[in-house]
């Protein structure tokens, strides 16, 4: 997703900025396509939110097997080959896992962190057993990437069940979605306008402390109006809520924009017409699915 401050071109490019040539550039997407895939998204998600959970489920726990497959795509290029196959598997059940035993839809009745515990360590016992055929030459580097792509993926991810899984979970699924694309967009508006200070150069020279400030403007008002008019929620929760998301959704913006530049990619895929990979699209999703349902859980009821 775009983080505050960055314009259109792709986080994480890797390639030179040609000098200007007199001539419009493209955004280098196919324009049409990425409106019909982000309005089938949204339609998506709006019907499975108001009538059925578990569809909006199956589609989480389809994005993120897709984003791990991309990420172990990624690592291959530098010589790290993750375990993919348990890593798929047990990514599934974690978010169905931890959803069904979170909403009580399971007949062993276990809490819901012992179910998402029970399958976090069967994936990781899992993808290191798998690895045995190939020998012992790079077997650390290719269980640091399992363990990478498990941790960073399918762990944060099972953050978004839970948040479903709360009293009002439609609503309060809405409210850090909602926060979390204001962050994009605030940072948006406010980088192309007035950015001037880099915060990471290193990283995505692109992005500002202004682009940042504008996020956090947006994604607040965002939060305070969804505590307010939708959760019943006091107002300064919304803030809590806007600012947790501007601060861990750059964050994952950043860090996928360090494994792009690292393995030497611009996009994590192509599987999305005119957005990238599944990646491009779930970065700052992931690292502030976490943060929400915590802040969600210990500040409004039924969490």
């Amino acid at each position: 997703m775009t983080a505050p401050g960055e314009p259109a071109t792709p986080a994480g490019d890797t390639q030179p900025v040609p000098p200007p040539t007199g001539r419009r550039r493209s955004a280098g997407r196919d324009l049409p396509a990425a409106i019909a895939v982000g309005v089938a998204a949204v339609v998506y998600v709006v019907v499975t939110l108001v009538w059925w959970h578990w569809g909006f489920i199956l589609l989480v726990a389809l994005a993120l097997s897709l984003g791990s497959i991309e990420v172990h795509q990624a690592l291959r290029r530098i010589g790290m080959n993750a375990a993919i196959v348990p890593i798929v598997i047990g990514t599934v059940a974690m978010i169905v896992g931890t959803y069904a035993a979170a909403v009580r839809a399971t007949w062993w009745h276990m809490p819901w962190h012992s179910v998402l515990l029970m399958y976090l360590g069967a994936t990781v016992l899992a993808s290191l057993i798998v690895r045995f055929p190939r020998g012992h030459e790079g077997f650390v580097r290719d269980a640091a990437a399992s363990v990478f792509i498990i941790g960073y993926i399918a762990l944060l991810g099972s953050f978004t069940a839970l948040i479903l899984a709360g009293e009002n979970g439609s609503a309060r699924m809405v409210t850090f979605l909602l926060c979390v694309v204001g962050n994009d967009t605030g940072g948006y508006i406010a980088g192309v306008l007035f950015g001037k200070h880099p915060m990471a150069p290193k990283i995505s020279p692109k992005k500002t402390w202004e682009g940042f400030v504008g996020s956090m403007v947006l994604s607040i008002v965002v939060g305070v109006l969804m505590c307010v008019f939708a959760l019943g929620a006091p107002w300064w929760v919304g803030v809590l809520i806007g600012a947790a998301m501007v601060f861990f959704g750059t964050c994952g913006d950043l860090i996928e924009s360090s494994i792009k530049r690292d393995v030497g990619i611009k996009d994590m895929s192509s599987i999305l017409p005119g957005h990238g990979g599944v990646m491009d699209r779930l970065d700052s999703l992931l690292v502030a699915a976490a943060p929400a349902w915590l802040v969600m859980y210990l500040l409004i009821p039924g969490g």
